[in-house]
């Protein structure tokens, strides 16, 4: 994995101008109001909380994880959509001389795409969602299946984000941003209450960034209630628009975000939510796709839990030695939200073949032979008797380097590792045949 840029908050955040009005636009007594609203409604479950006993003694600190994926829609998102839309329908319905709300509109990559539409369906209002054509299938589909009218346009989010503003064409229509809306955020700071009372002794958590929604709402209900808890935010490469805004001085932006944390490929944050990170939050971590990838893997075969990338960036901080020393989390009660579980069935098969390669899971071994009957069969005799699974085998005539009469067998192997590959080289070079480990120097 490569290493992660840390970046202290008390150094970023440094030379950037106050903006009261904004920092103070969402406040505790809103994420309150929001959980108010919350309590009664069916649509938003109280997730539980799951002690990690591979990721406690990873850092050496007591790891819990916030299992928020388990939410209907498979994320958080709902918590903020409904809060927005209720509190909506609450204020059209006082406004005697003005149009009721019938139709709301977003603009998503997936999770509040799927938020926006259950929380409309529950409230009986229509809504429009604008995704862009990058957007996983199985988001799509699912936005659909919760009675939304889904709209692709564009490559990025971006644009998908320009044309949902063009179609709030009435009073009726209430636009629903992701995370540039103080009503989205206090829902979805309902969160960081839901920890503080799950786990009243916390003393880091971990939270992805993203537009910053979710990391402005939760870091503001948890600096009021519990100062001493210390809020990182956590970012991927590709999408880290939130340390180049804090090292700029100013927000930055990325038209087309390269992540597979697709849930955080926003391209930037809104001053709103820049500014309540700027108040709230204590550090901002950046981590890689591999440690993403690393994190999805191990949450699944340790935890059980498939999570999507977006979801496992908090937990990939603890993959990562540089994190782990400058974070200092031995001794602590870490809680890493897992706060997505849509992963879409392609990008968990990249990741899972991405890891295997990376632990010699998965080599390919490349076989000099006599191009004649029968060899194939007795090399996949050999390998098979060292247990190891083949995958797929083709057969290389045409390369230049080969002298007439022989080709290459390339094999695509499953072993349990290292050793075991070593096992299946000896196997083979012993019974006479010329290998090569292609996929690394074997």
């Amino acid at each position: 994995m490569k290493p992660i840029r840390l970046r202290s908050a008390t150094e970023s955040f440094s030379g950037i101008p106050e903006n009261t009005a904004l920092m103070s636009s969402v406040t505790i007594a809103d994420v309150e109001a929001a959980a108010a609203r919350l309590e009664p409604a069916a649509i938003v479950q109280r997730t539980p909380v799951e002690r990690s006993r591979s990721l406690s003694e990873r850092c050496g600190a007591d790891v819990r994880l916030k299992m928020e994926h388990l939410q209907r829609t498979g994320s958080f998102k709902t918590r903020g959509a409904y809060n927005a839309i209720s509190r909506a329908v609450e204020q059209a319905a006082e406004r005697a001389d003005e149009s009721e709300l019938d139709r709301v509109v977003a603009a998503s990559a997936g999770n509040h795409a799927q938020g926006v539409a259950l929380a409309a369906s529950g409230t009986g209002i229509d809504a429009t969602i604008v995704m862009p054509e990058s957007a996983p299938a199985a988001k799509i589909e699912a936005t659909r299946g919760y009675g939304a009218e889904v709209v692709l346009r564009g490559s990025a989010f971006p644009e998908a984000m320009a044309h949902a503003q063009t179609l709030i064409d009435d009073p009726g229509t209430r636009f629903v941003h992701a995370f540039d809306d103080p009503d989205v955020v206090a829902g979805q700071g309902t969160l960081g209450l839901e920890v503080l009372d799950q786990v009243p002794d916390v003393d880091t958590v971990l939270v992805p960034v993203g537009g910053g929604g979710l990391a402005g709402g939760v870091a503001t209900a948890i600096k009021a209630r519990s100062p001493e808890t210390r809020v990182i935010g956590v970012q991927t490469e590709g999408a880290s628009t939130l340390s180049e805004s804090l090292a700029a001085g100013e927000l930055v932006t990325r038209e087309e975000p390269d992540t597979i944390a697709d849930g955080i490929a926003t391209g930037g944050l809104s001053e709103l939510t820049f500014g309540l990170l700027k108040e709230h939050l204590d550090d901002v971590v950046v981590v890689s796709d591999d440690d993403v990838a690393a994190a999805i893997l191990l949450l699944l075969e340790r935890a059980k839990q498939m999570i999507e990338g977006a979801g496992a960036t908090a937990a990939a901080t603890l993959l990562n030695d540089d994190a782990l020393d400058e974070l200092d989390l031995a001794g602590e009660t870490v809680v890493p939200l897992l706060c997505g579980g849509n992963i879409d069935v392609t990008t968990l098969k990249e990741v899972v073949t991405h890891a295997l390669v990376e632990r010699d899971q998965l080599i390919e071994l490349a076989v000099r032979i006599d191009d004649t009957p029968g060899t194939m069969g007795e090399i996949s005799t050999l390998i098979g008797a060292e247990r190891a699974n083949i995958r797929t085998v083709r057969h290389e005539r045409s390369r230049p380097d080969l002298p007439v009469g022989d080709a290459d067998l390339v094999f695509e192997v499953e072993t349990n590792g290292p050793a075991h590959v070593d096992r299946v080289l000896k196997a083979v070079r012993e019974a006479g045949y010329e290998v090569e480990w292609t996929t690394q120097e074997g």
